[in-house]
């Protein structure tokens, strides 16, 4: 009998102890499997789904963990490290002092893209786990500064053009001041560099306006075959002086809702364009369609037609397609950028088609009717009406002494 319990109390010891070793091994793996993947704060997490800038965390080796929605154009996959260098470096300065300085960098868009964009980078230590890279894209604010320039100094180049010109003109006036014919022949010369001139501040105004403007001055219920009508009109002498022929046709009474003074401009420089570059014995279309809740303004040529390459920057601001053709036409470069701006206002597009050799179509293409998509509606000044209402007011008590008996 002693011996039998020895036994059993020996077995007990023994299991006991096994079961020790077991449980202390589990815990072993359990807190080494937390060591290599740790986990992430719910907080950072959360984080990481509302963040508009792209975002990325990290283990203090350098792998991917968790990433924002928004940094889905970085490439990042989970489980592998950061394809690009330039955040690599961040996150080894993270690593060292804590966070790294915000610095502006070109990366690469994806793991397989060699295109790039412009933005400000930086890193920072999640305790001693954790490191996270922010990312702020400023590719756009490259773009619109560099626009910006480029206006300034297309501007200045522009008007330094037909300036100069009639410096020089003026100059040659008071030389030829004894010869009738040059001096009405400078005069002439003077006179076309000051249209030329006045045409580009013009354009360079309205372009300005129509960027700039939060809505369209005068909105109404616009008659398409009126604006055809009316930029038909404007352009006949011209279309007749160089031997083009105007065409209309399509559908009739199509309505939309918008500025028509706005959109006669910009179906007239499609137009004027449309002549300019035609060749003589030629004609141009002007054809309307509508296709559902669309309306359709198509301004077909038979020119030398517009390359793929040019096509790409064709609305671009003073952008030319053919330098010297535009100089001899008097082009400003500004046209098709204007109707670009007008007809976005109007909650529209334009289209191009052109093959070379073959001609070009610029198609306008704005929602029939209603409420406008892309602009907002004309607000009423309040103290404008206000002080009208009340000077009609005082008229009419004037009126009202005016015609009672004395």
């Amino acid at each position: 009998m002693p011996g039998s319990l020895l036994a059993l109390l020996v077995g007990i010891a023994i299991g006991t102890l096994v079961t020790l070793v077991l449980v202390g091994a589990f815990r072993l793996r359990a807190r080494a499997a937390e060591t290599a993947n740790p986990q992430i704060p719910r907080a950072v997490t959360s984080m990481l789904d509302v963040l508009e800038d792209a975002a990325v965390v990290t283990d203090s080796s350098g792998i991917v963990l968790a990433a924002s929605p928004s940094s889905r154009w970085l490439g990042v996959v989970a489980g592998r490290r950061l394809a690009q260098e330039e955040l690599r470096e961040l996150m080894k300065q993270a690593r060292r002092g804590g966070r790294s300085p915000a610095q502006t960098m070109r990366v690469r868009v994806s793991r397989v893209s060699n295109d790039t964009r412009l933005v400000v980078g930086r890193a920072a230590a999640i305790g001693d786990d954790f490191i996270a890279i922010f990312v702020r894209d400023i590719s756009e604010q490259e773009r619109v500064q560099q626009m910006r320039q480029d206006f300034i100094q297309n501007t200045s180049h522009e008007l330094k053009t037909p300036v100069g010109a009639i410096g020089l003109l003026a100059e040659a006036l008071v030389m030829a001041a004894d010869d009738p014919d040059q001096v009405r022949h400078f005069s002439e010369r003077v006179s076309a560099e000051a249209d030329r001139l006045g045409q580009l501040t013009a354009r360079i105004m309205n372009l300005s306006r129509l960027q700039a403007a939060d809505e369209l001055i005068d909105v109404s219920d616009v008659s398409i075959d009126e604006v055809v009508a009316r930029t038909v009109e404007a352009h006949l002498v011209t279309a007749r002086a160089a031997d083009v022929e105007l065409i209309t046709g399509g559908e009739n009474g199509v309505h939309v809702h918008g500025d028509a003074r706005v959109l006669v401009e910009a179906l007239s420089n499609l137009v004027s364009n449309a002549i300019a570059y035609s060749p003589e014995g030629s004609h141009v279309g002007i054809g309307v369609k509508q296709d559902e809740d669309i309306v359709e303004i198509a301004v077909t040529d038979q020119g030398l037609g517009i390359s793929e390459e040019d096509q790409k920057r064709i609305f671009e601001r003073f952008y030319r397609a053919d330098q010297a053709r535009s100089r001899h036409t008097g082009g400003t470069g500004l046209g098709l950028s204007i109707v670009k701006h007008a007809i976005q206002r109007h909650g529209g597009e334009v289209r191009l088609w052109s093959r070379e050799g073959q001609g070009s179509t610029f198609t306008i293409r704005l929602p029939v009717g209603g409420p406008l998509t892309g602009a907002v509606p004309v607000k009423v000044d309040k103290k404008k009406k206000k002080l009208k209402d009340k000077k009609k007011r005082a008229a009419e008590r004037a009126a009202k002494r005016k015609d009672s008996p004395a």
